[in-house]
């Protein structure tokens, strides 16, 4: 029988955005050493099993040259001005033709700051645990990203348009969904401000 930790799970890194608000990439704004993208690129990588996919589609030359493609795969979406859903839809797509047979996707965004692998690894022991077809992380009373979907709900997510993000089908299903708690989780950087101060606290 196949080891329990051995789950299949994808982790696709929404990274198509354009920053608009900011006025530049923040998928490259430094942090830690690094750039945020790569900081959560960094912390999927230490879940064990998982294939990490990043969807890019704003300034995606710039910020592919960043990436290291032996450790992740890259997902261009040429339809990023649409919205969310355009973005979570091509990265669902990716890894299902990569892995086919793989049984969670969990969905991160690459503006938390505090996201970490333990975060990640907790989605997916709840949902082993608990056997729920949703795990959202929790934070400022609200249900969000990280999120982990199984594959009962990748339909779903495949029918998703324009803005529609996670939170509809989070929702939708809302019997499905336990979640964990993941206490920095509404710490997002937006703008400027969002950035100054967050590098203030280091």
């Amino acid at each position: 029988m196949e080891h329990k930790n051995q789950n299949k799970t994808g982790i696709v890194i929404l990274a198509a955005g354009n920053s608009s608000r900011l006025g530049q990439p923040k998928q490259l704004l430094g942090y830690k050493d690094s750039t945020l993208l790569k900081n959560t690129i960094a912390e999927a990588s230490l879940v064990p099993h998982a294939k990490i996919i990043v969807v890019t589609g704003a300034n995606n030359q710039l910020i592919e040259e960043e990436l290291d493609p032996s450790k992740i795969k890259i997902s261009f979406n040429p339809d990023w001005e649409s919205g969310m859903a355009s973005s979570i839809v091509n990265g669902l797509q990716k890894l299902l033709t990569l892995y086919p047979d793989y049984e969670n996707c969990i969905f991160a965004v690459c503006d938390q700051p505090y996201v970490s692998s333990l975060i990640f690894e907790n989605l997916i022991q709840e949902h082993n645990k608990t056997g729920k077809g949703i795990v959202a992380s929790a934070y400022s009373e609200t249900l969000g990203t990280p999120v982990l979907f199984h594959k009962n709900y990748f339909a779903e997510l495949l029918e998703l348009k324009g803005q529609e993000g996670a939170k509809k089908i989070i929702s939708k299903f809302s019997d499905d969904v336990v979640s964990v708690l993941f206490e920095k989780g509404n710490i997002d950087i937006d703008t400027e401000d969002d950035y100054n101060k967050l590098m203030s606290e280091f």
